[in-house]
C-alpha cells in the first residue's frame, strides 16, 4: 500500500494548467461570524457570604454609651436621689424648701438625672452603613446578573466557485459552519441564583437585629468615607473583616461584567478567499491523479515548487522571523515528521509480523488426515 503524499496531489502534468486554472477562477466567498464573550466576577459574592457572620458578630455585641439626660423637677417627681442631685443641691440652695430641726433638708426642687444606652457611635453607624451598601450593590447586580464567564464563537462561510483549464470545466461549492460554546461550569451545590437569593435572606436577617433597628429607627446619619480609624476598627477582627468588604464596594461602584460582542457578513476578498481557492486548485489537482500517471522528474519539480510555496507562506505570516529561526523551525518540523512516520512504520510492521506469526502456527496446527 503507497502513501498518499501531498507531492502526488499537488502535481499537474502541464505546470500551465495551474497557472490558467488560477487565472480563470472566479469565485464568491461570504463569511458570517458571531462572538460573544462575557467575563464576570463573583469575588463579591464569595466575599459578603463570608462577611456576614462578622457583621452578625458586631450587632449582637454593639458598641454603646451612657446618655445623662439632667434636668430639675419637683422632688416628689424625681425617680432617683444621686450623689450628683445632692452635689447639685448643694450649690443650689435656693432650691431648699427648708432645713428641720433634726438637721433634715427638705428641698422644693432636686436635679434629676436620667441614665440612658445609645448605639449611636461612629463604629455601630459604620457597619449600619455597610449592610445598605450590601443590599444596595446586591440589588444592582440582580439587573444584570449573568451567571458566569462564557465564549461564544461560531463561524459561517459559502464558497462558490468555476474555473476552466482549456476546454475543461471546473465548479466546485461549499457550506461551512463551525460552532464553539464554551460555558464556565458553577462550583458547589448551589447554583449563583441560589446563592443571591440565600444572600438576600442573610443581609435581612442583619436588618432584623435590635442594634440595626434602633439605629434605622434614630435616623442616625451614615458613614462616608474617608473612614477614621479608630482602635475598635483596627483591632477588633469582626470590624477587620468587615472594612475589607467596604473597601470592596468602594472600588467597585460600577457593574464591573465586561461582554464583548461582534457580530459580521461581509464578502471576502482578501487572503483566507485566496487560501480556498488553493483549495479549490488542490481538489482540482486530486481528481486529475483519476488520469494522470507522473514520473519522478515530475514529482521533483512538485516537491520544489511546494516547498518554495510553503516557505513563502510562512515568510508571508510571520515577517519578524530571520533565517535562523526559519531553519530550525524548518528543520524541527522535519525531525518531528520523519520520527513520527519511521515510529508509525515500525509499529505497523510489528503489528503485521505478529499477525501472520500467529497465523501460519494455526495452519500448522490443523490435522488435514
Amino acid at each position: 500500500m503507497g502513501d498518499l503524499k501531498i507531492i502526488d496531489l499537488y502535481y499537474d502534468d502541464h505546470k500551465t494548467n495551474k497557472t490558467s486554472f488560477l487565472n480563470n477562477t472566479r469565485s464568491s466567498l461570504n463569511i458570517s461570524t458571531d462572538i460573544k464573550k462575557v467575563e464576570t466576577s463573583f469575588e463579591w459574592l464569595d466575599l459578603m457570604e463570608d462577611t456576614v457572620k462578622y457583621i452578625d458578630n458586631i450587632f449582637r455585641n454593639p458598641n454603646r454609651f451612657i446618655i445623662n439626660e439632667e434636668e430639675i423637677v419637683k422632688v416628689e417627681l424625681a425617680r432617683r436621689v444621686t450623689v450628683e442631685s445632692i452635689r447639685h443641691l448643694a450649690k443650689h440652695t435656693n432650691m431648699i424648701q427648708k432645713i428641720e430641726d433634726n438637721g433634715d433638708v427638705k428641698p422644693s426642687k432636686i436635679l434629676n438625672i436620667n441614665k440612658d444606652e445609645s448605639y449611636d457611635t461612629y463604629e455601630n453607624r459604620l457597619i449600619y452603613t455597610l449592610v445598605n451598601n450590601m443590599a444596595n450593590f446586591v440589588e444592582l447586580k440582580k439587573k444584570t446578573l449573568v451567571n458566569g464567564s462564557s465564549y461564544k464563537d461560531i463561524k459561517k462561510a459559502e464558497y462558490h466557485a468555476k474555473s476552466k483549464v482549456g476546454k475543461e470545466q471546473i465548479s466546485m461549492e461549499f457550506y461551512y459552519t463551525s460552532s464553539l460554546i464554551d460555558k464556565e461550569e458553577e462550583q458547589g451545590e448551589l447554583s449563583i441564583e441560589e446563592r443571591v437569593k440565600r444572600l438576600e435572606d442573610d443581609i435581612k436577617m442583619l436588618q432584623s437585629e435590635e442594634t440595626y433597628k434602633l439605629l434605622h429607627k434614630a435616623h442616625v446619619a451614615k458613614v462616608i468615607p474617608p473612614i477614621k480609624k479608630t482602635n475598635v476598627i483596627l483591632k477588633n477582627t469582626n470590624f477587620q473583616y468587615a472594612m475589607k468588604l467596604w473597601d470592596y464596594l468602594q472600588a467597585h461602584t460600577d457593574d464591573d461584567t465586561k461582554i464583548v460582542k461582534s457580530k459580521k457578513d461581509y464578502e471576502d476578498n482578501g487572503i483566507l478567499k485566496e487560501y480556498i481557492n488553493n483549495t479549490f486548485l488542490m481538489d482540482y489537482v486530486a481528481m486529475n491523479t483519476l488520469s494522470n500517471v507522473k514520473s519522478k522528474e515530475d514529482k521533483d519539480r512538485a516537491v520544489e515548487e511546494i516547498t518554495d510555496n510553503l516557505i513563502q507562506r510562512i515568510v508571508e505570516l510571520n515577517t519578524d522571523l530571520d533565517m535562523e529561526q526559519l531553519k530550525k523551525k524548518i528543520g524541527d518540523k522535519i525531525a518531528i515528521t520523519r520520527f513520527k512516520r519511521e515510529a508509525s512504520l515500525s509499529e505497523i510492521e510489528n503489528v503485521f509480523s505478529t499477525s501472520i506469526k500467529a497465523y501460519l502456527e494455526r495452519i500448522e496446527n490443523i490435522d488435514l488426515g
